[in-house]
């Protein structure tokens, strides 16, 4: 399996020819989505879904489909009939040649003055990859490769650590990382490193990797 990252949370899987990718928000490249066949998307704040960018990419290819949460089905399935599927805690499907699993049912606290709304991490191919958006969820399975949300305005360092230290994945790459100055990323590295107990590792957008 092939992982690109794209700006942001948006990562692009290729497997056997075929591709998926999660997350095309409005912080990620305007044609993240281009070319997908498949498109997961976790939530529906703007840096995760962006509508624009999955109308370029399902107009582009009429065989493309999207698989989300309620929040954001409602929003763009009337335009798309048939290939937008509505997703929740526990489902399993397949996509793009790659086999599914969803986990969560909430976003992180951000503050408690602000109500939480729905969010949804793909656990894929058995553990390969798991996204969590934006949520600190726990699969209750093996992970290889953990897409970690190193740095939001709903988490903390020792929190991002804590949980690289309670999933266990083999590796992490940092993912949610628009807001985070190179200044910083030193300082993350060292410390994430150093203390969750897991390879951790950081692609520039558009760089790839092979799991």
């Amino acid at each position: 399996m092939k992982l690109t990252k794209k700006s942001h949370s948006c990562v692009r899987l290729e497997k056997d020819g075929r591709t998926l990718v999660l997350d095309p928000g409005g912080f990620s490249e305007e044609d993240a989505a281009i070319g997908a066949e498949a498109i997961l998307v976790t939530h529906e704040h703007p840096d995760h879904f962006d509508e624009g960018r999955l109308r370029a990419a399902m107009e582009a290819d009429p065989a493309a489909e999207i698989w989300t949460l309620k929040s954001v089905a409602d929003q763009i399935s009337a335009a798309f009939p048939g290939r937008v599927h509505t997703v929740g805690h526990g489902d399993t499907f397949t996509a793009a040649g790659f086999e599914v699993q969803v986990h969560g049912e909430l976003h992180a606290v951000i503050h408690p003055d602000i109500p939480r709304i729905t969010n949804v991490g793909f656990l894929v191919d058995g553990g390969s990859v798991f996204h969590p958006g934006d949520a600190l969820t726990v699969p209750g399975h093996p992970v290889e490769t953990l897409m970690l949300p190193v740095m939001a305005p709903w988490n903390k360092i020792s929190e991002v650590i804590d949980y690289v230290r309670e999933v266990k994945p083999q590796r992490a790459y940092d993912i949610h990382d628009a807001l985070l100055t190179d200044l910083a990323r030193p300082i993350y590295d060292r410390q994430v490193g150093a203390l969750g107990g897991a390879e951790h590792l950081r692609l520039a957008p558009g760089a790839s990797a092979d799991l």
